[in-house]
């Protein structure tokens, strides 16, 4: 039987809401920021999930809706994209 990868941090993670100038921020632990396999100034998106809960994530889910549409033009036009490459 396998067996399960063990997670950096214990979830769910307990952090404060601290005053960041005029606006409001979140510090991440490093664990979390290795878990999420980001760095100090790289992007994050927060997104909406199932169950009307939120999702931090290092991918751009506008990036991922356009590489869908992509690749279903890709199958529907095969040929055109053939004769296109010459």
């Amino acid at each position: 039987m396998a067996t399960k990868a063990k997670r950096a941090t214990e979830l769910p993670m307990q952090l404060t809401v601290t005053k960041v100038g005029t606006s409001a921020g979140i510090i991440l632990p490093k664990a979390a920021l290795q878990q999420l396999k980001v760095k100090q100034g790289q992007k994050v998106f927060l997104t909406e999930a199932p169950g009307g809960g939120l999702k931090l994530t290092r991918f751009d889910p506008e990036f991922e809706t356009q590489m869908r549409h992509a690749y279903e033009a890709m199958d529907l036009f095969p040929d055109a994209l053939k004769e296109l490459a010459k």
